[in-house]
């Protein structure tokens, strides 16, 4: 069993996806982001950089006590090791995977949420960042629909762990004013992605209640309240 310490966001998506793509048995374990509950000392025990998704596995492959992990992108590639799957074995095959992986992690998932952020919830609208990030994030895109021209089939040739880290934060390109029009091979890649079973059962997990965007919630999920709800000065 794994315990899944989530909320329904891109970065929740990638791992409820994962799981079950593998079918493994887990337990999913909510999160309220806007009420600061990622900043309680039980999350933090298992997530250090207070950010969710974390996972629990209580039956990891060594025989040894419940071992946890935070961080996506670790968390795709320490599944993928456990069960053998979407990850390549073969040098070339592995390493092109996490480096895809890694390039989501670093590159289209904070440019994308930078973006979201100034162009879509900051109460002040800077054109400066708007431009900026969307100019990024436009950029990203681009280099997405190179790599898919280059395999035709998946992000990194077989559909893998890349493909798993890309797909949710591609889900925001209608609300942040982007048409996968302008990208052809992203958009082939988007509805084959999207028709798969697994990654829909994925999706429907944890839908649960969100709690009302309100003045406190902004500052909790934004970071002016950090500091405070750690109960630090």
């Amino acid at each position: 069993m794994i315990d899944l310490h989530y909320a329904p966001t891109p970065n929740g998506w990638k791992i409820s996806i994962m799981l079950e793509e593998l079918g493994l048995p887990y337990r999913v374990i909510p999160v309220n982001i806007r009420a600061g509950e990622q900043f309680s000392s039980e999350f933090l025990a298992i997530s250090p950089n207070n950010r969710i998704p974390a996972i629990v596995d209580h039956e990891p492959a060594d025989g040894g006590a419940p071992f946890s992990a935070f961080e996506t992108g670790a968390i795709l590639i320490y599944l993928a090791e456990k069960t053998g799957r979407f990850l390549p074995t073969d040098l070339r095959g592995r390493s092109t995977t996490i480096q895809w992986v890694m390039w989501q992690m670093a590159g289209l998932g904070p440019m994308l949420g930078q973006h979201g952020h100034f162009a879509l919830y900051a109460a002040e609208k800077i054109p400066y960042a708007i431009e900026r990030y969307r100019d990024e994030a436009a950029r990203l895109y681009g280099v997405l629909d190179r790599q898919l021209e280059k395999t035709g089939a998946y992000v990194a040739g077989d559909y893998s762990i890349a493909d798993i880290a890309c797909f949710p934060w591609t889900m925001t390109h209608k609300a942040q004013g982007f048409t996968l029009d302008d990208y052809p091979n992203v958009k082939r890649w988007y509805a084959e992605v999207r028709a798969r079973p697994q990654l829909q059962a994925g999706l429907a997990i944890g839908k649960f209640v969100k709690e009302p965007f309100d003045e406190e919630s902004r500052k909790i999920m934004f970071g002016q309240r950090a500091k405070e709800v750690l109960g630090k000065k």
